[in-house]
């Protein structure tokens, strides 16, 4: 300052008559060059100091702020002609406030696509957590249900195995009881045969010893006869059954023989109905549960199939999804500084440069 003022007093004392006058007069060239270059000199000092302000500014704002920028141009307004100096400070703010717009756009298309990605991520990545609990319930029930058909088909066969071994059983049973009850039914026709041949031949003998006898007594004797004809035969020894007496103990036993057979027969006849008609509704409930349980099966493996198809194609869009999220990290997500803080400190660095081509264009006004 107090050398502005000194070349500024210097200045009048040079234009005055003493100086300028007489110069005019005896040294014309030579006072108009040292005049024309103190006067120039004169000139400069002021954009010297504009200059020197504003680069220091600049430097202190470069280092408060940490900004290469600002360190830049602080190199170039010390050295660059003052006009180049102020057109580049414009053109650099004009630069950082198309980065701050371009900055804030891309802020908001990440703050979108990122916000979308997350609601997509986790969407699908429920979807298939969904699809595989489905799978994993759809696959135990497909292989209950196998079992299940697997031990119906056993019980199944098993019936049916008794059954076949009852019938053949029984076949066996009813073919013996028959022929039992047949051989019973012959030996009684043979006893009652043999039976009426033996009263034949002892009712013949009778008559024939009675008609030596007296024509008188004849009559009363052939009547006796009779009466022991009808008579129980107790043998032919005194206190024996006789014969007669063990042919009605055979025909006896053979009739009873031929009765408990017929009686057993019936019974187990019936019993085998019972159990094949139990056993054959069984049998009949079995096979309709295997039937259903089948379909059952073959629905759920339908279903578990439709939904591995599903599963597949949901997380084939997860992993895309995944991979979109990785690159938007990559775009997106701030690894350093935030969008705030380098939005604050891109505003601070053009208010800086606002500020320093306001200590240069202080000049303009002087």
């Amino acid at each position: 300052a107090e050398e502005i003022r000194a070349i500024e007093t210097a200045k009048k004392i040079l234009a005055g008559d003493d100086v300028k006058g007489n110069a005019d007069t005896y040294l014309p060239t030579l006072l108009q060059l040292r005049s024309t270059s103190l006067v120039q000199a004169t000139d400069e000092m002021p954009v010297t100091v504009a200059r020197q302000r504003a680069v220091k500014f600049l430097q202190s704002q470069a280092r408060k702020l940490g900004s290469r920028a600002l360190l830049l141009v602080a190199d170039r307004a010390a050295s660059d002609p003052f006009a180049k100096v102020k057109k580049m400070i414009k053109e650099l703010i004009l630069k950082l406030m198309e980065e701050t717009n371009a900055e804030a756009d891309q802020h908001a298309y990440c703050t979108t696509e990122l916000g979308t990605n997350k609601v997509t991520r986790e969407n699908k990545q429920e979807e298939v957590d969904e699809l595989t609990a489905l799978i994993e319930k759809l696959t135990s029930e497909s292989a209950k249900l196998k079992d299940e058909v697997a031990d119906l088909s056993d019980a199944i066969a098993e019936i049916k195995s008794k059954q076949a071994e009852a019938t053949k059983i029984r076949n066996e049973e009813k073919a013996a009881n028959t022929k039992t009850i047949a051989d019973a039914r012959d030996a009684i026709t043979a006893v009652e045969k043999a039976t009426k041949v033996l009263k034949d031949f002892y009712g013949k003998a009778a008559d024939a010893s009675l008609l030596q006898n007296t024509n008188s007594g004849s009559e009363s004797l052939r009547e006796e006869m009779r009466v022991l004809e009808r008579a129980p035969y107790k043998g032919m020894q005194a206190g024996s059954g006789g014969i007669f007496g063990m042919l009605e103990v055979v025909l006896s036993d053979f009739s009873r023989l031929e009765a408990e057979t017929a009686h057993a027969e019936e019974k187990a006849a019936s019993v085998y109905k019972r159990f094949m008609n139990e056993s054959g509704e069984n049998v009949a409930v079995m096979t309709t549960e295997v039937e259903h349980k089948t379909n059952s099966r073959e629905l759920a493996d339908e279903k578990n199939a439709a939904a591995k198809k599903e599963l597949a194609l949901t997380q084939e869009e997860l992993d895309k999804a995944e991979n979109y999220h990785e690159k938007l990290k990559e775009e997106c997500v701030d690894t350093g500084l935030s969008y705030e803080e380098r939005k604050k400190a891109r505003e601070a660095e053009i208010q800086s440069l606002k500020e320093a081509l306001g200590i240069l264009g202080q000049q303009d006004l002087a």
